[in-house]
């Protein structure tokens, strides 16, 4: 695991998601504003284009923004496809179907019920992830319920559901305690007043456990979330149902009012918005996402204040740190190693390659962000900032250079730092691991090949949608030449064609004879 992210640390360090000479899917931000996407049960879906080394596309397709596998969601329509009145109905059944089985004002009256009630009469199922009323007692007699639920527990959540792991879709890894006191102490020293936590359930529920518990803490928080679980536990202007991927809000216009009042509250003044997205997402969706929740913010400004920027703390594994400076040049990467309860993985105390990855990207000066001396950081004078311990001031490159908290080494033929397991290769000209193919395909744009760009802003993409075009419209040509030598949806066999060729021939001299 620790050589895989390494090689996927070297991939990722140059900022680039495919590889020269492979196919891969890349996300298009800039359809048609005309044609709006098509819904599948998590919103609008986004549009994809598979490409591959000098073939810029086939077909675009559309896709669920959230789910990477069909088996989570199994939504695919071709771009240019056009689908009938009974299927476009079938489609919208089917979104309906998929929705939470009770309403945003249902669930808050339940709620407002449930903590009415007397403590032995407060229960949980656990295979429903539900809270019961005394009325849907009779419904789960078989299930595994938990009783005499406190109000404690009610104000954690996080802790009564199960996390949904799945990677590519909610991967609801935790923060683990260390880290979460971490932010709170860090928002409170920064003199924040609101939190808009998209996808930080557990923040979320230690803000307000604290604002509960604390008189002098007057942090409020709003939970953007996809889990629709939690509508169980906050009533509306606690929890948004939302999805990251393409900033959707599923409960409507109240939703995203709720939203937006609670960005612009105080002129927009001491709010910040902190994000952990699924490390198995798309880093441009996200980004689109983010400036949008940015341009609602900045509606709420006054003209003077319209050069300032919404601050934000999104965590990330460190390796997708070019990806994040490319949308966002402002932001800068903390050393602090934040950690997870229920990952494997990422957890607290581990050293070398096994650290946890995953760091705090901000636009925040990172002078004034003090890191815990304790846990193992401290102050560069150099650099004017906190950094790991064994990340050392490199006086070649004049920073301090690490990026997972190992100390790296100077390599003065690449001009950089680089990871103490790397060497330089004399054949590829570049530091790498010891083990990494010389002849392997090398990052850079799908359709030249050059390094400097990516696909999408090729100055030859014209030219090979061109091209793209061409050989698309010839396999067309030689599909409906194939499709009319059939017969009653039968391909013919080529042999009795030539026999009643020869036939004919035959016929035709004997008459002419």
């Amino acid at each position: 695991m620790a050589a895989l992210r390494d090689r996927l640390g070297a991939v990722e360090a140059e900022g680039s998601t495919s590889h020269q000479g492979s196919s891969g899917v890349e996300v298009v931000l800039h359809s048609d504003p005309a044609t709006p996407a098509p819904l599948c049960p998590h919103g609008p879906t986004l549009l994809f284009v598979k490409v591959s080394q000098g073939k810029e596309e086939t077909r675009r397709f559309y896709a669920c923004s959230a789910c990477r596998d069909r088996k989570d969601c199994s939504f695919f329509q071709w771009e240019d496809e056009k689908l009938s009145g009974a299927r476009l109905a079938a489609r919208e059944a089917h979104n309906r179907r998929c929705q939470p089985p009770l309403s945003r004002t249902k669930c808050v009256e339940r709620y407002l019920k449930f903590i009415e009630l007397p403590l032995s009469q407060r229960r949980f199922c656990q295979e429903c992830q539900q809270l019961l009323l005394p009325d849907d007692w009779e419904k789960h007699l078989e299930h595994q319920v938990v009783g005499d639920i406190s109000i404690t527990q009610l104000k954690r959540p996080s802790q009564l559901l199960y996390p949904l792991e799945n990677k590519k879709t909610n991967a609801q890894y935790l923060f683990a305690d260390r880290s979460c006191h971490f932010l709170i102490d860090l928002l409170s020293t920064l003199e924040f007043r609101r939190v808009l936590c998209v996808g930080t359930p557990r923040l979320h529920e230690l803000i307000r456990l604290k604002a509960s518990g604390d008189k002098k803490s007057n942090i409020k928080s709003l939970l953007l979330d996809i889990d629709f679980r939690y509508s169980q536990f906050y009533v509306e202007d606690s929890f948004c149902h939302y999805n990251m991927f393409n900033h959707h809000f599923f409960d409507g216009k109240a939703a995203l009012e709720v939203c937006r009042t609670f960005l612009q509250e105080d002129k927009g003044e001491g709010v910040i918005m902190v994000t952990d997205p699924p490390f198995g997402g798309l880093v441009e969706p996200l980004a689109v996402t983010f400036k949008k929740l940015i341009a609602m913010w900045k509606e709420g400004q006054s003209q003077d204040n319209n050069h300032k920027e919404l601050p934000i703390f999104w965590i990330f594994p460190y390796f997708f740190e070019s990806r994040i400076c490319q949308f966002f040049p402002s932001f800068c990467m903390l050393d602090y190693q934040v950690d997870y309860d229920n990952h494997a993985l990422y957890k607290h105390g581990k050293t070398g390659r096994k650290q946890s990855p995953v760091r705090i990207f901000t636009n925040i000066p990172p002078n004034k962000i003090i890191l815990p001396i304790e846990e193992g950081y401290r102050f560069c004078p150099l650099c004017q900032r906190y950094v790991s311990l064994e990340n050392q001031h490199c006086e070649h490159c004049n920073s301090c250079t690490s990026k997972d908290g190992r100390k790296w080494n100077h390599c003065f033929l690449c001009k950089k730092c680089v990871k103490p397991s790397w060497i330089h290769c004399s054949i590829c000209n570049h530091c790498a691991l010891p083990d990494h193919s010389c002849e392997g395909p090398k990052d850079g744009c799908f359709i030249c090949g050059e390094l400097d760009h990516k696909r999408g802003t090729c100055p030859n993409i014209s030219a090979s949608k061109k091209a793209n075009k061409a050989v698309r419209k010839q396999k067309q040509r030689k599909s409906n030449k194939m499709k009319m030598e059939t017969t009653k949806g039968q391909p013919m066999n080529h042999t009795s064609v030539t026999r009643k060729k020869k036939r004919r021939e035959r016929a035709h001299q004997y008459l002419c004879s």
